[in-house]
């Protein structure tokens, strides 16, 4: 089995024999904290690999499989995602703001605490997603077409701030 440093160095270099080596592991691969950020990848299969804490900011990702991985806290902000899949990953904390994410599959993927501030997910599907009533979005959050989401699910935003403030912080000050 080859070392972190040494699987990453295929990464950038040999996207093939980087799959093939996934795909001999006989265990969990564990690239957690590596720093991804402003690259492009395409066709990388990261399948059953721990990227917990890792970072794909301001990436652009074509074809990658996540399939079964831990995205734990994992940074996808800005990143550009063409037809990615998420499938039976784990993304509690996963950051997606300002990302565009364009035909990527979530199936079984557990969205828990994910987060969509700004992101334009118009044509991924999310329809078998798990907890995705449990993530942030705003306003700015564009959701794919309800066929794409799951039934339970209510994409439209609404701003309670009166059920976190205090109710002191509406009193008249006398200053």
């Amino acid at each position: 089995m080859l070392t972190k440093e040494e699987l990453v160095n295929l990464i950038f270099t040999n996207v093939d024999a980087f799959n093939d080596e996934i795909k001999q592991a006989s265990g969990a691969i564990d690239l957690s904290e590596t720093d991804f950020s402003g690259i492009s990848l395409d066709g990388i299969e990261f399948v059953n690999v721990d990227l917990t804490s890792s970072s794909f900011a301001d990436s652009h990702l074509t074809e990658v499989k996540f399939d079964g991985c831990d995205l734990t806290s994992v940074d996808f902000t800005r990143a550009n995602l063409v037809e990615c899949s998420f499938n039976e990953s784990v993304l509690n904390g996963t950051d997606f703001s300002y990302s565009k994410t364009d035909y990527c599959n979530f199936s079984d993927a557990d969205l828990a605490g994910a987060i969509f501030q700004g992101a334009d997910l118009t044509n991924s599907d999310f329809s078998a997603a798990e907890n995705l009533s449990a993530c942030r979005f705003d306003e700015e959050t564009v959701w794919p077409d309800n066929e794409n989401l799951p039934e339970d699910f209510d994409a439209s935003y609404s701003s309670d701030l009166s059920s976190l403030q205090d109710e002191d912080d509406y009193e008249q000050s006398d200053y």
